[in-house]
């Protein structure tokens, strides 16, 4: 049975991104497996950033890292949930997606993973 190895989170500049008052960045959720193999987990994230100015002179690659990270989850507590609660119903919906795919994975296992972040080179490119 193969295992989970690390997560990755690709970020990318929405097509059609010409404006440099707006960003709009997909993000994509991927666990990769032992054999090589991804799996998508998440690929429906993402955020924008619009602004008066030219959103590059105050956007760093770091900051989308950061902003990529928090946008796949988990997400923020409602009504009467606990941040823990939250942790907790988001890994094990990401491992209930992995075991559908033929993966045993512990939910707790999968948070504590690698997790890396990937800039597109058309993201890092406009950042530039």
């Amino acid at each position: 049975m193969t295992t989970v190895t690390r997560l990755i989170t690709h970020a990318d500049l929405d097509a059609g991104a010409t404006d440099p008052r707006r960003m709009s960045v997909s993000a994509r959720l991927e666990a990769v497996l032992a054999d090589g193999r991804r799996v998508l987990l998440l690929d429906d994230r993402g955020w924008s950033a619009s602004g008066p100015e030219d959103i590059r002179a105050w956007t760093s690659a770091e900051d989308v890292e950061r902003t990529a990270l928090t946008v796949v989850g988990p997400d923020e507590p409602f009504e009467d949930r606990t941040p823990e609660q939250m942790a907790a119903d988001h890994w094990g919906a990401l491992a209930g997606v992995l075991r559908r795919q033929g993966v045993d994975v512990d939910a707790r296992e999968l948070e504590r993973l690698p997790h890396d972040i990937v800039l597109s080179e058309r993201l890092r490119a406009w950042i530039a």
